[in-house]
């Protein structure tokens, strides 16, 4: 259309009655002339309205729906963390009761034994100095440890120290097959060595070849000169199996462990050996043995005989 002096004259006059109208539509309020106009406007657009805003709702909705599926995600990983966080604590809260029940075993049996002991925790474990069986702890010279220590926890004898660092130590382990140490029994006070077998039991050959020893009986350390490398009445394991005796001026049997090699954590290096034999005051307490159950004997009369003999009993003799 061409810029003429009529199109701007009627661009001015549609102006001003636009102008009008919404002045008499705002003047007017519920009464106003035009609101049967935009009534029948609405009537006449509305469907329009309806279906132009159907056909853009679900772009919207998808757009929500991803923006909300984002915002789920984040509240999902959210979670996870905190789980994952969680479940770490309570992992750590067990590894910690763990080591408060072992740790308060250990201080158990070295006051039954009245040793001084340093305690120590297993830093790491494997071959060292040509030791097969061996564990390192986090305890050296500058705790005053010392080799040929003994070295336990709550169960009994883990090993003796071989080498000493100034914050670490080295601990041969009692099921080393270059280990043996001096044993004697509870019950008889039969005096033998004890040799480690690896992940078998340990070998333990009594002095007397005629020694009276049975399943279950139980061992603890004799106990070395100066108490290096053994102080006395460290629980060492239990009779598993006895050989038949040949004759020979020995006898072995088969002991095991108290101690489980493979899951040690805590330690307590014995740095003052006790002023007497403790002999076996740190061995626990045998189990109790369980109490026989009486044995109750009920006969059952049957229905028959019992009317019979109320019959009997009721019938007057003769």
């Amino acid at each position: 259309m061409r810029d003429t002096r009529e199109s701007r004259l009627l661009l001015v006059l549609l102006i001003a009655i636009a102008f009008a109208l919404i002045t008499v539509d705002i003047r007017g309020g519920e009464a106003s002339p035009v609101d049967g106009a935009r009534h029948a406007a609405a009537t006449v657009f509305g469907p329009v309205e309806n279906g132009v805003a159907g056909a853009v709702n679900p772009v919207g909705n998808a757009i929500g729906a991803v923006r909300d599926s984002g915002e789920r995600h984040n509240r999902i990983s959210a979670l996870e963390r905190e789980n994952a966080a969680l479940k770490q604590q309570l992992g750590s809260s067990d590894r910690n009761r763990s080591r408060v029940r072992q740790l308060d075993s250990m201080l158990k049996t070295a006051g039954a034994g009245q040793y001084g002991i340093k305690g120590a925790q297993v830093i790491a474990i494997g071959a060292a100095q040509g030791f097969s069986w061996t564990i390192t702890i986090d305890a050296g010279s500058s705790d005053g440890i010392k080799r040929d220590m003994t070295v336990l926890n709550g169960d009994g004898l883990v090993g003796r120290v071989t080498t000493v660092g100034p914050n670490t130590a080295t601990v041969l382990l009692a099921n080393d097959p270059d280990f043996t140490v001096g044993t004697r029994m509870e019950r008889t006070d039969e005096v033998g060595f004890a040799t480690g077998r690896g992940d078998r039991p340990l070998a333990v050959q009594f002095l007397n070849g005629k020694a009276q020893v049975k399943k279950g009986d139980r061992l603890v350390t004799f106990g070395s000169s100066n108490d290096k490398p053994f102080v006395p009445g460290v629980p060492v394991g239990q009779v598993v199996r006895v050989d038949p005796t040949g004759g020979d001026l020995t006898r072995t049997v088969y002991v095991r462990p108290f101690v489980g090699f493979t899951k040690l954590d805590l330690v307590g290096v014995v740095v003052e050996p006790p002023r007497d034999n403790p002999r076996d005051t740190v061995l626990p307490a045998k189990p109790a043995k369980p109490k026989p159950i009486p044995t109750v004997t009920v006969t059952a009369t049957p229905p028959g005989n019992a009317d019979n003999q109320q019959q009997d009993n009721n019938t007057p003799q003769q």
